[in-house]
């Protein structure tokens, strides 16, 4: 039986993943968008190595939160399935998954490399450095690897939801970016602001430069877009 999901839900995640491969974050396959209904207890995900030139809303997958099992669409979902289900069940907080295998970002993660702060382009999004986890172990890889590589997140994070807040990124090491956010949209915005600043970190590092910028100038950037004070934008 297909469960139904909240109205918009599947436009959403078809639309992020569509703008992965338009916003120059993917090769070929290389990347998914979900996003979760959990008053259904349900996510929609992107199928298995599906082209994004071919992928349909009828394609979309629905996933059951509790357990995993396939509820809606007539494809395989995404190999990544199990890591996003790892990192709803964590994080309540979440509404949207990305992962992409973006060149910056993924350069960090096999360097085994957090990405610095060096500048308020950074801290505008992410209230510190956009960690990178310790490598998964034979064990982790050889059982349950998709859910190990959420595990491994989940753990770093010490399930820490506000953590997860403030900054909605982390680096599988050797791997790639996971990103997240309230929405779909959302954690694909996040995708986007990580390669950005990777790119950017990278350039940055190369002049030599090392030394993070004054404390109170990063959290006057990161404040004045999140939390009660904040000042950025308008409704």
């Amino acid at each position: 039986m297909t469960v139904e999901v909240r109205p918009g839900l599947r436009q959403e995640v078809l639309d992020a993943n569509l703008t992965i491969p338009q916003v120059g974050l993917a090769t070929l396959t290389w990347g998914n968008v979900s996003g979760v209904d959990r008053e259904a207890g349900v996510f929609v995900i992107k199928p298995s190595g599906v082209p994004y030139e071919d992928l349909t809303i009828d394609d979309l997958v629905t996933v059951r939160l509790s357990d995993g099992e396939v509820v809606g669409g007539h494809l395989r979902p995404s190999t990544d399935t199990e890591t996003h289900r790892c990192l709803y069940l964590a994080f309540p907080s979440v509404g949207g998954v990305t992962h992409t295998h973006s060149t910056h970002a993924v350069a960090f993660a096999q360097a085994r490399r957090d990405i610095p702060v060096l500048g308020t382009t950074h801290a505008d999004t992410f209230n510190g450095p956009i960690p990178v986890t310790p490598d998964l172990t034979a064990e982790q890889c050889a059982k349950d690897y998709e859910y190990n590589t959420g595990r491994v997140i989940v753990d770093f994070l010490e399930e820490d939801d506000q953590r997860a807040v403030e900054v909605p990124a982390a680096l599988v090491a050797n791997h790639g970016p996971f990103t997240w956010g309230a929405t779909a949209r959302k954690s694909l915005e996040h995708a986007i602001i990580c390669e950005a600043v990777a790119d950017i970190a990278l350039h940055t590092l190369s002049l030599g430069v090392t030394t993070p910028p004054p404390p109170h100038l990063l959290a006057r950037h990161y404040t004045r877009k999140h939390g009660p004070d904040a000042y950025y934008g308008n409704p």
